[in-house]
């Protein structure tokens, strides 16, 4: 029975992706009936599956914690040519999309997924076990990006609004490479046991004895497979976006619900991974995906938007809201008290969930 679903499953995982990409040349700035649309929303969370499964090939062979890297630069680099494509479309009307996206992804992986991912863990174990070091240098990184990139623009006097000057802007940029830069260096090759899952004990699993690692070959083929898979995700997405804005716009909602709604259908792939290895004890792999998802979603956007501003025409708003600003010092405040014991319960998850539920409930009533 096993040897059978396996062919099954790479015979799916193969078509899926290729599927895809092939939906998304036919429908590619056209506009789609309904027919269409539900035929493009099928294939859509099919591509999310197989690019789980791919990235899940890859880090299997590369192992930790190179393999959580894999998945999430994969979407994020993705998503910045989405941002900067719609960027390029849009005008003015677009002035806040990079910032918009940018914090739904860091509210969506800090809260969201590792609101649910100590869930799940601490309910099927007992509690939810990480290394405090190797996360509390991932949450100091995003918090110091997300401050520098979101926040500062507010209270600069440079220009008018919530907007970088030249200078400013550039330095920006330059910071988040430089910090991210050093994260990776950090998680991969000097204090890469940080990055590790660990036991209820606190000893370092650095292997898994249970499955034999993959071929190169195979992860070669997985790896392209998940590069297919993730532009269908994120091309399909953008394809179903007027059906989901005349649906924001019909139901009387804020129009930035539309930039959470991709925002959870790009992050999807993510988020089902990053569940599958809490569901397995794995938290610390859960914690790597979302903290580095977080992570790379500024570090790659913010320097992408900056250099794409030099042939812009509109302006770039990046400084948050009020309301906004509350919620992000809210979740890093909580962030580091989950991160400081190593050990979570249901509460810690809990508490994440509801900062989540906030931030959904503000972008729909704000």
């Amino acid at each position: 029975m096993t040897a059978r679903r396996r062919p099954l499953t790479a015979q799916w995982t193969t078509l899926v992706p290729l599927l895809a990409v092939v939906l998304l040349v036919l429908t590619w700035g056209r506009d789609l009936p309904g027919v269409i649309v539900a035929l493009v929303t099928l294939v859509l969370a099919g591509a999310v599956l197989a690019a789980v499964h791919h990235a899940e090939v890859v880090a299997h062979r590369v192992g930790e914690p190179f393999g959580s890297l894999v998945l999430a630069i994969a979407v994020t680099i993705i998503e910045v040519a989405l941002i900067v494509t719609l960027m390029a479309d849009g005008g003015d009307k677009t002035s806040t999309l990079a910032r918009d996206t940018v914090f739904a992804a860091v509210m969506i992986t800090c809260n969201g997924i590792v609101g649910l991912c100590l869930m799940v863990a601490s309910l099927r174990h007992g509690t939810a076990v990480f290394n405090p070091e190797g996360t509390g240098a991932a949450l100091a990184t995003v918090a110091t990006l997300a401050t520098l990139s979101l926040v500062l623009p507010t209270f600069t006097t440079s220009k008018p609004g919530p907007e970088f000057s030249t200078v400013q802007l550039t330095f920006a940029a330059l910071s988040s490479l430089v910090l991210y830069g050093l994260f990776v260096a950090t998680q991969t090759v000097r204090h890469r046991d940080y990055f590790l899952p660990i036991t209820r004990h606190g000893e370092v699993i650095t292997s898994e004895e249970h499955a034999e690692a993959p071929t190169a070959r195979t992860a070669l083929i997985s790896l392209g497979l998940l590069g297919l898979a993730l532009i269908g995700v994120v091309g399909l997405a953008k394809g179903v976006s007027p059906t989901i804005e005349s649906g924001v716009e019909a139901a009387g909602l804020h129009q930035a619900v539309v930039g959470v709604i991709i925002a959870l259908l790009v992050l999807l792939p993510e988020t089902i991974a990053a569940l599958r290895s809490a569901r397995r004890d794995r938290v610390q792999t859960s914690l790597n995906l979302a903290l580095g998802s977080a992570m790379a979603s500024i570090g790659l956007t913010i320097p992408a938007v900056a250099l794409a501003s030099v042939w812009l025409s509109g302006p770039l708003v990046l400084g948050l809201g009020a309301t906004h600003m509350v919620l992000l010092a809210l979740t890093v405040v909580v962030a580091s008290l989950t991160v400081v014991p190593g050990r979570a319960t249901p509460l810690q998850g809990g508490v994440h969930l509801v900062l989540f539920a906030a931030y959904l409930e503000l972008a729909v009533n704000p």
